[in-house]
Parts: C-alpha cells; structure tokens; sequence
C-alpha cells in the first residue's frame, strides 16, 4: 500500500483523473496566467556591459559538471533579443511574466557599486514588458550568487544574508515604480542541498553540514529583503517567496517506510513551511540533522525574521515523492540519506519525473489547511519532453499539452475546494539552458533552435494561448486526456 506522509486534514483528497479527462474549466477574470525564466539560462551576455561570474558559471566551466560541457555564456541570447523575446511573449496573451534579476549583473562582486549599464537592461526590460500590457513579476535570485561572496563563504557565511537585502533594496528602489509583484528566493531547497550537500548545482560542495547553514542563511535573507523592498517601495509592494514542495508518500505502513516518509517530508516540505509560516523549524528536524549540524548558527531573533509576514506564496510543483526505506543511511544529501525513492510507476517526462497532477491538488491543500492562509500562485509548473521539429516548421508537443491540461485542472479543483490561488505561471517560456542538464532537455512553450537562435512557437504555446484567451479550457485536449 502507499501511505500519504501529510495528507489534507479537513477536506478529503479526491482523484482528479476524471477532471483531466475534459469538459470546461473557467478561471477568474482577474486569474494570473504567466510564463517563467530564469536570468543564467537565458540571458547570455556572461562578460557584456561590466557582468561579473556567478557561481553558475563557474560550476558550468568546470570539467564534468554539466551534460556536454555546456554552459550558459550564450543561452538563448534573451540579453541582446529581449524585445523580440517579448513580442512572442505577447502572442501568447499573458497577463504577467516572472524573470528573474542576474545579482552579479547588477552588483558584479554582490556588494558595492551599482553596475549600472547591467541595472539599464533590467530597466529596458520591465519597460517593454509594460509597453506590451504585461505585468513584470521579480525574482531577486534564481541561484545565480556572485561567485566573489562565494569565494567568501557563499550562503554559509551569514552576512551573505545582509549583501543579499542590500541587493533587494536596490533593485526596489530601481524598479518599484514599476515592477509591483517581487519574489525574494526561488527553490532555496536547491540552493541549499543541490548546491552545498549533493554537489550536483553550484557551487558544487557535498558537505550535509554546510547545507543546512546554507537554509538558515537564505532564509534569513529573505526576511531581511522583505523588509528592504517595503522600505524601498513604501509598502507599495508585493512580496513573495517560492518554494518546490512535494506530496510525499510511504512505501508501505511499515515503522521504517513511515518514518523514511517523515525525515524527507521535513527536509523537502516541513523546513520551508513551518520556518516561513509558522515561524519555527520543525521540531524533529534537529534531532534527525544532529550528526550533521548543531543548529549553531540559528540566533535569537533570526526565526522572527524569517517569518515576516508574506503577501502571498510561490509553489513550484513537478512531481510526488515515493519513499522507502533503506538497507544503508547513506545518501547524496539529509533529504535522501536512509532513505530510497521508488521509480515513477506511471507515465513520466524526459526528466524521468512522475506526471502526477493530483500532486498539485495534494501540495496546494496541504498548504491551506496546515498553515495560516495566503494567497498562493503555482509560480512555476511544466514538463521537460524530447521535443523535435517536424517536416512541416511545427513542433507537435501533444504531450506537454496533456501535461499542462491536467495540472490546470488539478489547481481548479484546488481552488474549487477553498484554495486562493491567485495565479498559475508555466515553466517555461523557452527552451533554456536546463542546469546541469545543460541543453539537453527542453521544458518550453517555444522551441529554440540553439545553434540559429530561431524561435518557433510550440503546439503547447498555440494551445496555451487558447486557454488565456478563453480564460480556462474547453474540451479535452488533442488526443484525449
């Protein structure tokens, strides 16, 4: 049998797989649909107009990091075809669009002096935005950390938290005027334990101990960004922080499986929720973590700090996790040590994820029954799949369609139960520079042809664009669910 970890408690969870099969899913008038990026890969334009590194371009360089050996140097060159990127972006009849800010842009050493002209293209950015009736929304940091505060400790080094407010502050006093939706961090469950306990992000360390300095640091920043980009902005801002949680699933009722489930579940879920919403780490957390860490680094005032009330909350959701125990208590990182994930046992993407929308129904519930509630928007969903061009310039993504389709009619259900969703953003406008996957895997509504930098709009953008327009979905996707 499979044991829900943290299922709802006040509403019953119900399958959503006859809602994929089709019919007519409206949205409010006022519902938020976007498309999302990050700055390293798209952006390009790694050296142009005063650009420091990042540790993403460090790690990219580096021998047997990244698939390929690519890096993000040219990417989909967004930095020099901004505008052209943002005429299709209007195509697609979004109301808002979530980039995010390259810090060593802007601050190439992540303190001191403005770089200006990389501060200009932000600017130029959001404005075209508007020209277009697109809504900017604002992430502050999307991983790329300047690679000079990581030659000095990085996240593991406390006043990387007060760089990174002042970072916050300068952006808000730059853009808010203009950009009245920001997220602080996105995914610090990746900074911290992809970046600093696996190793397979920058910066690259396998040290458990170091990640969970590296959490409380990030968390820390973005209570004090918050308080700098209300500052900045008198207030007049909206601000958010993103998390990637997951439903996470026993393997069986067995005490081992059980418990396997509620050690992920605190890392992956419990850490985030709990330290932001409710202003505390989970309490079992240090006892599980005490080989790794003494919690030393946590001072008084720090968890009132990073629980500075939120306008609303990000959710980024691809998968469910399915978990065992295991034979050994070894593992790439805490959240996995002791513990095996079981394969996907259904369809998946190229990612080899589990396509799973009732996971979006799961995560959205558990978050409006078992915290103080907050507008929520899924700030980033989609799907990875092998994407090719056809004999006729189209590319038929049938099965990103179905994907989306399904998620799309997972958040209705949500919100039909009580969720304020807001808004839902899709993961991603284009194919990118795809982390330590480098090229090889495409999530976008428009397919670039890397070696040309071609555009070509997607079956899935055509269809996406149907859904904006009409403001839901009428009728199964092609195909069938």
């Amino acid at each position: 049998m499979s044991t829900p970890v943290s299922p709802a408690t006040d509403v019953p969870t119900k399958d959503v797989a006859a809602d994929t099969k089709g019919g007519e899913v409206r949205f409010p008038s006022d519902f938020l649909w976007g498309a999302a990026t990050a700055a390293y890969q798209i952006e390009g334009g790694a050296t142009a107009d005063g650009r420091g590194p990042s540790i993403w371009d460090t790690f990219s360089h580096t021998p047997g990091r990244v698939a390929n050996g690519d890096t993000g140097d040219v990417a989909v060159d967004h930095y020099n075809r901004y505008v052209e990127d943002i005429a299709l972006l209007a195509t697609l009849g979004v109301k808002a669009y979530r980039f995010s800010i390259s810090w060593p842009r802007v601050q190439p050493l992540g303190h001191g002096p403005v770089n200006e002209p990389g501060l200009d293209f932000y600017r130029r950015l959001t404005d075209t935005l508007l020209e277009h009736g697109i809504e900017p929304v604002a992430t502050l940091y999307h991983w790329d950390l300047p690679q000079a505060l990581q030659d000095e400790g990085g996240w593991v080094n406390r006043d990387t938290s007060a760089r990174f407010a002042d970072y916050a502050s300068i952006m808000a006093g730059a853009l808010g005027d203009r950009v009245q939706r920001w997220t602080t961090l996105n995914e610090p469950w990746c900074s911290a334990f992809l970046g600093y306990a696996s190793g397979q992000h920058a910066p690259g360390i396998a040290d458990p101990g170091q990640s969970f300095r590296a959490v409380h640091h990030l968390l820390l920043g973005h209570g004090l960004a918050t308080h700098a980009i209300r500052a900045a902005t008198l207030s007049r801002a909206q601000v958010s922080l993103v998390i990637n949680p997951a439903p996470v699933t026993a393997a069986s009722d067995r005490p081992a499986d059980l418990d396997a489930a509620r050690r992920v579940d605190a890392v992956q879920n419990r850490l985030f929720l709990d330290a932001v919403l409710k202003g505390h780490y989970p309490a079992d957390l240090p006892g599980d973590a005490a080989r790794w860490t003494r919690w030393d680094f946590v001072k008084p005032g720090d968890e009132h700090v990073i629980a500075t009330p939120l306008d609303m909350l990000g959710v980024n959701y691809y998968q469910p996790l399915r978990v065992a125990a295991a034979d050994t208590d070894e593992g790439s990182h805490p959240g996995t040590a002791g513990t095996r994930m079981l394969p996907p046992p259904g369809a998946r993407t190229a990612m080899d994820w589990e396509i799973e929308p009732q996971g979006l129904v799961d995560v959205l519930m558990r978050i409006h029954n078992g915290y103080p509630r907050l507008p929520l928007v899924v700030t980033e969903n989609g799907a990875a799949f092998d994407d090719q061009v056809g004999p006729d310039g189209r590319v038929h993504d049938i099965d990103r369609v179905r994907f989306l389709d399904g998620h799309f009619r997972a958040a209705h259900t949500a919100m039909q139960r009580g969720v304020d969703l807001r808004g839902y953003f899709v993961w991603s406008f284009l194919d990118n520079f795809e982390w330590a996957e480098g090229y090889a895997r495409r999530f976008g509504l428009v397919y670039v042809d890397y070696a040309s930098q071609r555009r070509i709009l997607k079956d899935s953008g055509y269809w996406f664009q149907d859904v904006v327009s009409r403001g839901g979905i009428v009728g199964a996707p092609p195909g069938g669910g």
